[in-house]
């Protein structure tokens, strides 16, 4: 297997739905560490896995919505709850349609909270 990733940052404001969300229900801030890694079997006629500069433009692209914006009043989020775990997805799934990557590859989001919760 091999695996290239990329790093980035997004500060959004938002509001979490659910009393298992205690004080997260009232609006507050966060700054989340985006990491986007793919991973495949093996490297390309180019012998690379993806475009690193690729990878990262794309990422920055489909966090550049979501900087300093509350995410309670975007029109592509309305009705969601936007979890840690439900803006891994919609993060995933907007890099996955811009890299198109091969089936064989594998893309992985992480978003880091804090430096003891990811």
């Amino acid at each position: 297997m091999f695996s290239v990733g990329v790093s980035d940052h997004v500060m959004v404001a938002h509001s979490l739905r659910g009393e298992v969300f205690g004080p997260a229900q009232r609006l507050h801030g966060a700054t989340y560490v985006v990491q986007a890694e793919v991973t495949a079997p093996e490297v390309d006629a180019d012998g690379i896995v993806v475009d690193i500069g690729r990878l990262r433009t794309a990422l920055r692209e489909v966090l550049a919505p979501l900087e300093y914006r509350n995410l309670d009043e975007l029109p592509e989020l309305a009705g969601e709850n936007t979890t840690t775990e439900f803006l891994c997805r919609w993060i995933h799934g907007t890099l996955a349609a811009r890299l198109d990557p091969p089936p064989s590859a594998r893309l992985r989001i992480t978003l880091v909270e804090s430096p003891a919760a990811w």
